[in-house]
C-alpha cells in the first residue's frame, strides 16, 4: 500500500510557522492588533474623504453623482 503524498505547507503557514519559531505569542499578538489597527485607521480615513465629498458636494448645491 502507497503512503499519500505529503503536500508542502502553503506560503501563509509557512509564514506563520516561522513567525512562530522567531518570535514569541505575545509578539505575534501584537503584531496582528498593529495591522487590525492600521486597517482600521485606512477604513475610518476613507469614511471621512467620503463625508468630506458630500458636505462639500451638498454645500454647493450640485447633485452627487452616482
Amino acid at each position: 500500500m502507497q503512503a499519500a503524498p505529503v503536500r508542502p505547507p502553503s506560503v501563509t503557514k509557512a509564514l506563520l510557522m516561522i513567525e512562530g519559531l522567531l518570535f514569541g505569542r505575545g509578539q505575534r499578538t501584537a503584531r496582528r492588533n498593529a495591522w487590525t489597527a492600521v486597517l482600521e485607521d485606512r477604513r475610518r480615513a476613507k469614511d471621512r474623504r467620503e463625508a468630506q465629498y458630500v458636505l462639500e458636494t451638498a454645500s454647493a448645491g450640485t447633485p452627487r453623482a452616482t
